[in-house]
């Protein structure tokens, strides 16, 4: 008995251990504090590292897994479609995620950091409502009520699974001991929200919403950069990058960025010259704080 009890003991410990694994280090010198894991991406068009090296693509085109499934859910639970964009070792990754009407799942727990943004269509998660353009943040550990698809459309959503272990679901009744409630976002309408500065000079003309600021400065907001922007020159940013194209499109070099495209720009990268005539629209994350000097800076060798 005294084994079992031993044996039940340890196992409990190891499924706890998720809340007490190191962060992963960002490449740009950074401790982890942010907890993106945006450093060292894989991404659908290569299916390797590629540092300093910018990736641009159109999501559309990327191949849908049918019967995707959150890891750990109950059977029951119906399944769903996915595009995987970009991902890393430790279990990290961004998806675009199809969930169909009639999906329904429990309450319980998670074993990584989620944020959610909605594309298209409308979720409930307990007593909250998503739709187009809502954003959530479940951090590890925080406990959510049941999930209902509304309607009878698919809800689209861009799915971001942050590690740094691998995301499954678990049964809870309570939050976890050491969850970061106080980092929980249940539902945020970024369509209420004011719009304010980007606080970097190179894309002074265009605004941001603060979706969500992280431990470490970084960030997850909106950018739209305003009718006949031109930056004249290209960047260099010392951060690693997410952005996806929601509404309009904006010229990087040669490549026209548009919706459903997304960018992985890892750190250090140089960026050509951004120009749009009729206006752009994205949902953007960084792993630093892109206020303080020397984050990003405008660069006028840079082969378009």
């Amino acid at each position: 008995m005294g084994e079992e009890n031993r044996n039940f003991n340890l196992a409990e410990e190891k499924a706890d251990d998720f809340l007490h694994i190191a962060p992963v280090k960002e490449d740009w010198g950074g401790d982890g504090r942010g907890r993106l894991n945006l450093s060292g991406r894989r991404t659908a068009i290569s299916k390797e590292y590629l540092p300093r090296k910018h990736q641009f693509f159109n999501t559309n085109a990327v191949p849908e897994e049918q019967g995707w499934r959150i890891s750990g859910m109950p059977e029951e639970v119906l399944a769903g479609r996915r595009r995987l964009l970009t991902w890393h070792d430790c279990g990290a990754s961004t998806s675009r995620v199809m969930l169909p009407p009639g999906f329904e799942a429990p309450s319980g727990i998670f074993t990584a950091d989620l944020e959610i943004f909605i594309l298209a269509g409308k979720i409930q998660i307990g007593e909250w409502q998503l739709d187009k353009h809502s954003y959530s943040f479940i951090p590890a550990g925080v406990r959510v009520e049941s999930w209902k698809v509304l309607g009878e459309e698919e809800v689209e959503i861009l799915w971001m699974e942050n590690g740094p272990v691998p995301l499954k679901y678990q049964y809870a009744e309570t939050n976890h001991p050491d969850a970061r409630i106080s980092e929980f976002i249940p539902a945020l309408d970024s369509k209420l929200l004011p719009w304010g500065k980007t606080q970097t000079v190179q894309f002074e003309v265009a605004k941001k919403k603060f979706l969500r600021k992280h431990n470490n400065g970084g960030g997850t907001w909106l950018l739209v950069i305003l009718p006949h922007y031109d930056g004249h020159y290209g960047i260099i940013q010392s951060y690693n990058e997410e952005a996806y194209a929601l509404a309009g499109y904006c010229d990087i070099g040669n490549y026209r960025f548009a919706k459903d495209h997304l960018g992985y720009c890892p750190s250090y990268d140089t960026y050509p010259r951004h120009r749009t005539v009729d206006g752009y629209l994205s949902f953007v994350r960084v792993d630093r704080d892109v206020s303080q000097l020397g984050t990003v800076f405008s660069y006028a060798h840079i082969n378009e």
